[in-house]
């Protein structure tokens, strides 16, 4: 079960919402579900250095990346997912949706 939506809004950015069993909703910068999430959120965390939530007026919660480097991102966080956690699966799959549509670039994980 996905607890979490990503596109481009009406603007073209990037859109990520998370939700739970009872349907709130939020529209965050960036988020991670699934047995790994231990281990990549802190990652993310950490390279993305999102803002305080208790400043006003709010601000965004993600820094930008060029979209190499988010997809660098994304494979450097389940390469250590999967080196750690025995239920993160063998290869990623990254759908990339930009203004040309959607692509997939996959990354085989637990080479050893």
């Amino acid at each position: 079960v996905v607890k979490g939506i990503g596109g481009l809004d009406l603007e073209g950015k990037g859109a990520v919402y998370t939700y739970d069993a009872v349907g709130s909703y939020e529209r965050t910068g960036y988020s991670c579900q699934g047995t790994g999430k231990e281990l990549i959120m802190p990652v993310l965390d950490n390279q993305l250095k999102s803002s305080n939530p208790l400043v006003i007026p709010k601000q965004s919660g993600a820094t930008t990346l060029s979209q190499a480097d988010a997809i660098d991102l994304v494979k450097d966080c389940f390469a250590t997912a999967g080196e750690r956690d025995i239920y993160t699966g063998d290869v990623v799959e990254i759908f990339i949706i930009d203004a040309n549509g959607v692509r997939l670039e996959t990354q085989e994980l637990k080479l050893d």
